[in-house]
């Protein structure tokens, strides 16, 4: 048994094996394998432009950057979460969504609630500023007197009915 051929029958054998191939094609297979062919060739083209060459490169880079740091299988993850949400989402969803989102944005834009906002954050950090040093009187005389007064009752009672407003449930 001799496991060696000679190259005269390694010639021989290629040369069957081809003719074996172009016998067995039909024009179809051919006309296809002509495309293939001529695609290929045309990618490997476009990967002598410098730029894009360049681009290929450096997404490789990128690429084998993910991996190593485990990024690619979130984003590959994510991916997967979008596509899943966009194919459970039906066109009412979409609709609810865009219309909620439009909401928010009037509400937010609103000049009346950008002034409320900014109210209430000057007056939270007037607040602070002014309590941080106050050296506060100790005692329950001291809070009785505190509590005696006008403006600590109007405070007292404007925090209980604003708790008690939004504790009540609303309908949107």
């Amino acid at each position: 048994m001799n496991f060696v051929s000679s190259p005269e029958q390694t010639m021989d054998e290629a040369t069957r094996t081809a003719i074996a191939i172009r016998e067995a094609m039909t024009d179809q297979m051919v006309e296809r394998v002509a495309a293939t062919g001529s695609n290929a060739f045309e990618l490997l083209d476009r990967l002598n432009d410098e730029r894009t060459n360049n681009a290929v490169h450096h997404l490789i880079d990128r690429l084998t950057e993910l991996h190593q740091v485990g990024a690619l299988d979130t984003i590959c993850e994510l991916i997967l979460a979008l596509h899943g949400t966009r194919a459970a989402l039906t066109d009412s969803m979409v609709e609810r969504l865009f219309s909620f989102a439009e909401t928010i944005v009037n509400t937010v834009g609103n000049d009346d609630v950008c002034g409320l906002v900014d109210t209430a954050c000057n007056a939270m950090i007037e607040s602070a500023s002014e309590t941080r040093n106050k050296p506060a009187p100790g005692g329950l005389f001291a809070t009785i007197s505190m509590l005696s007064k006008p403006e600590t009752q109007r405070s007292l009672q404007f925090l209980m009915t604003f708790a008690d407003k939004l504790s009540r449930p609303k309908g949107c």
